[in-house]
Formats: C-alpha cells, sequence, structure tokens
C-alpha cells in the first residue's frame, strides 16, 4: 500500500476544541507522521491563533491549510468511512473498536476515498448525536486507574498507529468489489427514511425516540454501499408512492 497515498487520505477532525494550544499540538503530531488534513468544527477559541501556531512548532503549513466548518456534518462530507474517538461506551453505537484495528481498517477504507478521524471537545468529548454520525466509536486503551489523555496527545497516538498500519505489508486490502457509500449519501439515505417511516405512522419521533439511533445502530453495523443506499431510497420511494 502506497504510504503517502493512504495517509494522504486521511482527515483529522477535531470538534468543539476548546484551546487553541490543543490545535497546535493536533497539527504537530500529524505532520510527525505524514498527516496532513485537518478540519475544525466550530472550535471555541479564536482560530487562527499565536498559541496554536507556537504549539504547532513546524506545522505551520497544516494549520494555514486547515479548515473551519459549523458542523460535524459538513467536515465529514465526502467521506467513505469515519472514526469517532470515544473515552466510554455508547449504548445505542455501533460495536466499539481498539485504536490499533480501527487504524487498519481506516487506512484499508483509504483505498476507496478519504477516511476520517474525529476527536471531541476536551473536557467532554463527542456528543452521542456526533457518534452517531460516525461509523465505529474507537478507544485508546489507557490505564483504567488513569484514562486522562491531553488531546493532543490522542491525536499524536492514533496518527502513529495510522503510519504504522499503512507501513504494515502485510495488511490485506479492502475487496474492491465495492464502492462504499459516502457520509453525504448515507445521510441522504436516513433523511429519506425518516421522512418516509414518519410519513406512514409507524414512527413518532416524540413517542418512539430510541428507534431511531437503533435504525440507525442497525444500518451502521452493514457499512453500506453505494448500489445498496440506491436499493433501498428506490424501495422507500416506492413505497411512498402507495
Amino acid at each position: 500500500m502506497n504510504l503517502e497515498g493512504a495517509l494522504g487520505r486521511v482527515r483529522v477532525v477535531l470538534s468543539h476544541t476548546s484551546h487553541p494550544g490543543n490545535i497546535g499540538a493536533a497539527a504537530r503530531a500529524m505532520k510527525t507522521m505524514g498527516l496532513s488534513e485537518l478540519v475544525l468544527v466550530n472550535p471555541q477559541c479564536e482560530f487562527p491563533d499565536p498559541v496554536a501556531l507556537a504549539r504547532a512548532a513546524g506545522a505551520d503549513d497544516i494549520l494555514a491549510a486547515a479548515r473551519v466548518v459549523p458542523t460535524l456534518a459538513e467536515a465529514l462530507e465526502g467521506v467513505v468511512f469515519a472514526a469517532a474517538m470515544t473515552a466510554r461506551r455508547r449504548e445505542l453505537a455501533v460495536p466499539m473498536q481498539w485504536a490499533r484495528g480501527a487504524a487498519c481498517e481506516l487506512v484499508q477504507m483509504s483505498a476507496k476515498g478519504t477516511v476520517a478521524l474525529v476527536f471531541g471537545n476536551e473536557i467532554y468529548g463527542l456528543s452521542n448525536d456526533e457518534v452517531t454520525l460516525c461509523h465505529m466509536p474507537v478507544k485508546i486503551p489507557v490505564s483504567e486507574t488513569y484514562s486522562s489523555l491531553n488531546l493532543g496527545a490522542a491525536v499524536q497516538v492514533m496518527s502513529y498507529e495510522l503510519r504504522m498500519a499503512a507501513l504494515d505489508p502485510g495488511l490485506p486490502p479492502v475487496g474492491t468489489e465495492f464502492e462504499p457509500a459516502t457520509h453525504d449519501e448515507i445521510e441522504g439515505f436516513y433523511a429519506h427514511l425518516d421522512r418516509a417511516i414518519t410519513a406512514s405512522g409507524f414512527f413518532n419521533p416524540v413517542s418512539s425516540k430510541r428507534l431511531w439511533p437503533r435504525l440507525r445502530r442497525l444500518f451502521g453495523r452493514i457499512r453500506l454501499e453505494k448500489d445498496e443506499i440506491n436499493i433501498l431510497r428506490g424501495m422507500l420511494s416506492a413505497f411512498e408512492k402507495k
């Protein structure tokens, strides 16, 4: 697998970061491992910021090219696979993966297009809604007696794991027989499904609050392909006509 090609298709997303120094530290961590694309979702601090630039320690180019967007959904536009970093188990999320295995899967999926690694706010992490926008929650196997990990350090650990996965000559390539659906296509399907099951009376947003997260979890485990999205939306359109 081409190292530069694989790592060049990894998008690091920092959501609601509160301290500019952590943005700079993340940029430095990325550059040391060959990652280059940084997207910031609604940072809670001024950006660009001289503190971020100082902490970047030479990774100025990563900060200069960083994009700032208002929502995680916008940050994930065009990606074929997204992993959400989380320190706790989410009841209605798809099965969790450890950091090393997740890095291998991200590198494998990068052969199909851009993949994303998403980190939350330093204090409260990612919201449940943000985690559900991703294909897979990921945990770093830290000590059970002291699990606090700085954001910059977490980005460094995952950047290292991604580089090691990309350097592994034994990493099997992902199958070439399918084209994965992008984040945009999957969210379009979910919006269509929401409209259809609400209009049919099957889903009541007020009294069935746990149904929708379970449906997202169900389809999230499948890793939907582009053709499958087209089939499902065609079925929904046919049902709506009836």
